[in-house]
């Protein structure tokens, strides 16, 4: 025992010596545009509360008048006695809203992808994936006894070379991320889509950093990619932009969600959703689809963010997402920036290797439609005074 913790110590000083430690900040306040950490108010930018639902009245009554009539939990898995009359209302809502036949739920959308490939893909299949898809995407599909392929980030020429060497197989599945949320980079879904017409494959969008803001009402990149008639299976999240709390989703044709509900893992063995979470989902999804304002407004201080920040003279990646990668490349270089910048009374995070790729150390700023110009304008200063002090600003 003495030498493995010895081991472990060891490791975790490295990882410190090398900059890629990871500390947590204690908020003490609820999720909004301004939290308190550190006992100080500061601006937050790094949360996936795109919409700002995460503190949203309406939610919260809607949550506490689930509690109120449906209880604090089930106590149970859904096909024992876990299933209420609001579960199977929600599934209804997020299958009408993605347009698809049916939706099962999951405690988070980890689960969803942990529980999709092995259930649905045998050793006769096969399993295409995007190197940059999420972990999540990518424990499943170790989970699956399927055949594997991982062609390069959105490089649809090897793509389409692996649906030809995999034809041989009963079933090829092309999985993706939807946005990817390191880079706010948007799949090629056009171009996957046709590609699995053209070799008769299925396709599987996970759209967590996507779903309930982006594209025209919210739908996601399937919507922005205008392919959401085209994809056979979409796995999400309520978790960030609808009221962020926790819970996922897969959504699909009938059939494909009944094998799920037989034989899904993590859904026949883990305790359903809460009533809270559930009402409050709910609610979050008739909110959007009932006005496009919150929608409209992230957009607009999207762009501001990103025309803002290459004026001043950042690296940031390229694109239309609220997610804006302000890239450092040094590990060490942007935890400094990012703790520069809480001292500015702005909360960001550095991210590094192994959530990125080495050398590719990162800030990743995510906009909420919350932001006023105000606020945006003290990040925009604070990230130029830090940007000069560390020399990462291009002129």
């Amino acid at each position: 025992m003495e030498f493995f913790l010895k081991y472990l110590s060891d490791e975790l000083n490295n990882i410190k010596e090398e900059g890629l430690y990871k500390s947590e900040r204690v908020i003490s306040s609820s999720q909004s545009t301004t939290i308190d950490v550190n006992r100080s108010d500061v601006l937050n930018f790094c949360a996936n509360n795109y919409l700002g639902l995460s503190n949203n009245p309406m939610l919260i009554k809607a949550a506490k008048e689930g509690i109120d009539k449906w209880g604090f939990g089930l106590s149970s898995v859904r096909f024992i006695c876990g299933t209420q009359e609001i579960h199977k209302t929600l599934e209804e809502k997020i299958s009408g809203f993605l347009h698809q036949e049916d939706t099962i739920l999951y405690t988070s959308c980890f689960d969803a992808n942990g529980g999709l490939f092995e259930t649905l893909l045998g050793s006769n299949d096969a399993i295409i994936s995007d190197a940059l898809n999420h972990a999540s995407i990518i424990d499943g599909v170790r989970l699956s006894k399927a055949k594997r392929f991982r062609y390069p980030n959105s490089d649809m020429n090897a793509l389409e070379q692996m649906l030809k060497d995999s034809q041989d197989c009963r079933t090829r599945l092309i999985t993706t991320d939807g946005v990817f949320s390191m880079d706010g980079y948007v799949a090629r879904l056009d171009d996957i889509c046709n590609l699995a017409e053209k070799y008769n494959a299925l396709v599987h969008v996970d759209d967590s950093h996507a779903t309930g803001f982006f594209g025209k009402s919210g739908r996601g990149s399937v919507e922005y990619k205008n392919v959401i008639d085209r994809v056979h299976i979409i796995t999400s999240t309520l978790g960030k932009a609808l009221g962020g709390a926790s819970g996922g989703f897969t959504s699909g044709k009938k059939e494909i969600i009944d094998m799920l509900r037989q034989r899904s893992r993590p859904y026949l063995f883990s305790n359903t959703v809460a009533p809270a979470i559930v009402c409050a989902s709910i609610a979050a999804i008739d909110l959007i689809s009932n006005s496009s304002n919150l929608i409209d407004k992230l957009n607009e201080n999207t762009n501001y963010f990103r025309n803002s920040m290459k004026d001043i003279g950042f690296d940031i990646k390229d694109g239309v997402h609220p997610i804006v990668p302000v890239m450092i490349y040094d590990a060490k270089k942007a935890q400094l920036i990012a703790s520069d910048m809480l001292d500015e009374g702005v909360y960001v995070i550095g991210f590094s290797f192994p959530v990125v790729p080495k050398g590719e150390a990162r800030i990743r700023v995510q906009l909420s439609a919350l932001h006023s110009k105000e606020e945006i304008d003290i990040a925009l200063s604070a990230f130029e005074k830090a940007g000069h002090k560390h020399e990462v600003i291009q002129y």
